[in-house]
C-alpha cells in the first residue's frame, strides 16, 4: 500500500469534468486505488462515488493505492491534480 496527500489548488475545485477525466486516468492503473476526503472514501476509478466527496478548494485529499503500480498510480494520480 501506497498513499500521500494533496490539496485541491483549483479555483472551481474538481468539479464534474475533471472529475470524470480523474477517473479514466484513474482507470488506466491496475491497482485498486481510494481516494479519501475528510471522513469519506470512493474507489477513484467510479465517478459516482467520488461525487459524493468533498472535492472543493482547499479540501486535502488521501490518495492509497495497492498493488503491481501503486507507486507509479499514486505519484501521477497526484501530479494530475496538482495540474488540473
Amino acid at each position: 500500500m501506497y498513499q500521500q496527500n494533496v490539496v485541491i489548488t483549483t479555483p472551481n475545485g474538481i468539479h464534474t469534468r475533471p472529475a470524470a477525466r480523474l477517473v479514466e486516468y484513474a482507470k488506466s492503473f491496475e491497482s485498486y486505488i481510494t481516494i479519501t476526503s475528510k471522513d469519506k472514501s470512493s474507489n477513484a476509478k467510479r465517478f459516482f462515488g467520488l461525487q459524493t466527496l468533498d472535492l472543493s478548494k482547499g479540501c486535502n485529499l488521501t490518495i492509497t493505492a495497492e498493488g503491481v503500480d501503486e507507486k507509479k498510480a499514486v505519484d501521477q494520480l497526484v501530479d494530475f491534480i496538482k495540474n488540473l
